[in-house]
C-alpha cells in the first residue's frame, strides 16, 4: 500500500508537470463557470432509482425540498412556508411560500407535493413507515395540503427534510404520479439549477445552467441544505475523472475548480500547493459497510454471516485507503457511528476482541460451507470502493470462500445491485457500501438496518426482531429510552448481520484558493462563490 500511494503521489506531479502547457481558463468564463470533479458520474438523473451519493447531489442542484437540514441537522422550512400539527400529533398541515416556481415557469402546488411525497414513500426508510401510518395525504388548496395519520409519526419534518438517502424531492405532479419503479427520463426541477440535457455525456460530464426565476426561502442560515440557496455561478460543469492522478493534475492546472472527495494517496501533493485549500466539509465521516445478499447461499444463512467476524479487522480496511495516520480513521464501528447519540460497546467485543482467522475458518466449516462461491461486485473506477474490495476479497478468501471477482465500472455495479436473481443468473453475494455517517445516526432513516425482507435496501435482509426494535425506537418517549433501544438494535445487529461494519473515514474535499465553500456538512456545489 505504500508503494502504491507513493507511484500515485508521483503519477499526480507528473501529470501536473504534463499539463503546464494547457491554456488557463478565461478569466471572464471562469467568473461564471464552476469545474466540479463529482465523487462518481452521475449515472441515472432521477433521484429515487439509487442512493449513490452523485446521485443525490445531482437531486439537490435540480430540486427543492419542503425542508432543509441546518448545520445540527435540525429541519428548517425550505420551499415550506411552515406547518400546523392538530390532534395529538395525527393531523399535519403544510403551508407552500408563495412564489416558488418549477423550471417550465409553473408555480409548485400542494398537488405536486402530494404526489411528489406519495413517490418518494415507496423508496426511502422513513417514507415508508410514513406510509404504514397514513390515513390519508390530500391538497386542501393550491398552496396547502394535510397529512392524516393512524399513529403519531414523531419524525415527520426530519423525513420530509432528510438530504440523503432518500430525500422528498419535489417534482411537478405528472412526474410525480410516475411510479417510483419507472425512472424519470426528462428533468422539470424545482431547484436553483435546470439540468441541460443536451450537454450530458455519459461517463464524463453533466452540465447545470442557473434558473433565474428560482426563489430562495426568506428565513434560515445555510447549513447543510437549509437557508437560501444562491446560484452564484451561471454555469455549472460536473467533469467526471475517475483516475485520482489525473483529477489532481487537472485541480493543480485550474483546469478544475473543486475535487469533492479528494483521493487521500494525493493529500501530500495538494497539501504543498498554496494556490489549492483541503478543506474537511464532510464532518460526520464515511462510513464502510459490506452488504451480504441475504436472498442467496451462502449469506443467506445467519451462521455463516455470523463466521465472518473472528476474521474482520476494521483496521485492515481502513488503512487500505487512507493509511496509518488514524485521525483520519476509526475501526471499533457498530451499527451506528461513533460520537452519535446511539453509538455503544454493546456487543462490539466481536469486532473489537482478537481476531482469529482459523476460528473464521472453523466456524464456517461447522455451517458446511466451506468452499462455496461468493460472487463480490468490484467497481474498478471507483479507487476506494475498488481498494477495500479487494480486502474483502482476500478475507472472504482465506476464511475459505471460493471468491468471484466481478469487475465492472460503477454504472454497471449499481444497475447488478439491484438484480435479485442468482449470482450465476446476473446477481452477487457481496458489495461493498460507503454512506455518511448523518445516514446512519438512528435506526429511523438508517437504509442497511432495514431488515423489512424484499423492501429492504440492496441485499434484502429479514429481521421481524430487527424491524420490531426499530419501531420501538420510534415510539421512544425519550432520549435514555431511546439509547436503551439502541444498544438492544446493535446486539440483535451482530446476532442477525444485516451488514458487516468494516470502519469510518474522513475525507477532504480540494478547491482552488479563492473559493468559498459555503455549506458545511455535505459537499454539495450550492452557494459556492468566488472570493473578491
Amino acid at each position: 500500500m505504500t508503494t502504491r500511494r507513493a507511484l500515485l503521489g508521483a503519477a499526480g506531479a507528473a501529470g501536473a508537470a504534463g499539463l503546464v502547457s494547457a491554456p488557463a481558463i478565461a478569466q471572464g468564463d471562469a467568473a461564471h463557470t464552476l469545474r466540479f470533479i463529482p465523487q462518481a458520474d452521475v449515472t441515472v438523473i432521477d433521484p429515487l432509482s439509487t442512493t449513490s451519493y452523485a446521485v443525490r447531489n445531482h437531486g439537490h442542484m435540480c430540486w427543492d425540498t419542503l425542508y432543509g437540514l441546518d448545520a445540527d441537522y435540525r429541519p428548517q422550512p425550505q420551499l415550506a412556508e411552515g406547518h400546523v400539527v392538530a390532534d395529538d400529533g395525527r393531523r399535519w398541515t403544510f403551508t407552500l411560500r408563495d412564489g416558488p416556481t418549477f423550471h417550465d415557469g409553473e408555480k409548485i402546488r400542494a398537488a405536486d407535493a402530494v404526489a411528489s411525497i406519495r413517490r418518494w414513500m415507496v423508496r426511502d426508510t422513513h417514507g415508508q413507515t410514513l406510509a404504514a401510518r397514513r390515513e390519508e395525504i390530500r391538497a386542501l388548496d393550491d398552496r396547502r395540503f394535510e397529512i392524516r395519520l393512524k399513529r403519531p409519526f414523531g419524525v415527520m419534518l426530519d423525513a420530509l427534510g432528510k438530504a440523503s438517502s432518500y430525500p422528498c424531492f419535489i417534482m411537478p405532479e405528472r412526474f410525480a404520479s410516475l411510479p417510483a419503479t419507472t425512472p424519470l427520463t426528462e428533468i422539470v426541477g424545482s431547484g436553483p439549477y435546470r439540468f441541460v440535457a443536451e450537454e450530458r455525456r455519459a461517463g464524463a460530464q453533466v452540465v447545470y445552467r442557473k434558473y433565474d426565476r428560482y426563489v430562495p426561502t426568506p428565513v434560515g442560515t445555510p447549513g447543510v441544505t437549509a437557508g437560501p440557496k444562491l446560484a452564484h455561478f451561471e454555469r455549472m460543469e460536473w467533469r467526471h475523472i475517475p483516475d485520482p492522478s489525473t483529477a489532481a493534475a487537472a485541480l493543480q492546472s485550474g483546469e478544475i475548480d473543486v475535487w469533492e472527495r479528494m483521493h487521500n494517496d494525493l493529500r501530500s501533493v495538494l497539501a504543498r500547493r498554496r494556490d489549492v485549500v483541503l478543506d474537511r466539509v464532510e464532518t460526520s465521516g464515511t462510513v464502510v459497510m459490506l452488504r451480504p445478499n441475504h436472498l442467496h447461499p451462502p449469506f443467506d444463512d445467519p451462521a455463516v454471516r455470523r463466521a465472518v467476524w473472528p476474521a474482520l479487522a476494521q483496521a485492515d480496511f481502513m488503512q487500505s485507503i487512507m493509511g496509518n495516520d488514524r485521525s483520519l480513521w476509526r475501526d471499533g464501528v457498530g451499527c451506528f457511528p461513533p460520537g452519535t447519540a446511539l453509538a455503544s460497546d454493546e456487543g462490539l467485543s466481536v469486532l473489537t476482541g482478537p481476531r482469529d482467522l482459523n476460528a473464521a475458518k472453523a466456524a464456517l466449516a461447522a455451517t458446511g460451507k466451506a468452499g462455496a462461491k461468493v460472487v463480490v461486485l468490484d467497481p474498478a473506477d471507483q479507487p476506494n470502493n475498488n481498494a477495500l474490495t479487494l480486502v474483502a476479497i482476500d478475507m472472504l478468501r482465506k476464511m475459505g470462500f471460493e471468491v468471484e471477482d466481478a469487475v465492472s465500472d460503477w454504472g454497471t455495479l449499481l444497475q447488478r445491485r439491484g438484480n435479485k436473481a442468482p449470482p450465476a443468473q446476473g446477481g452477487w453475494n457481496a458489495v461493498v457500501v460507503l454512506f455518511g455517517g448523518d445516514d446512519l445516526s438512528n435506526p429511523g432513516g438508517h437504509p442497511l438496518l432495514r431488515a423489512n425482507g424484499q423492501d429492504a435496501w440492496f441485499g434484502w435482509p429479514s429481521s421481524p426482531r430487527l424491524e420490531a426494535l426499530r419501531n420501538e425506537w420510534l415510539e421512544a418517549p425519550d432520549v435514555e429510552a431511546q439509547k436503551r433501544i439502541g444498544q438492544a438494535i446493535q446486539a440483535q445487529f451482530m446476532q442477525d448481520v444485516p451488514y458487516w461494519p468494516l470502519g469510518q473515514y474522513f475525507i477532504d474535499c480540494a478547491h482552488r484558493r479563492g473559493l468559498n465553500i459555503g455549506r458545511r456538512g455535505m459537499m454539495l456545489p450550492l452557494n459556492l462563490r468566488r472570493e473578491a
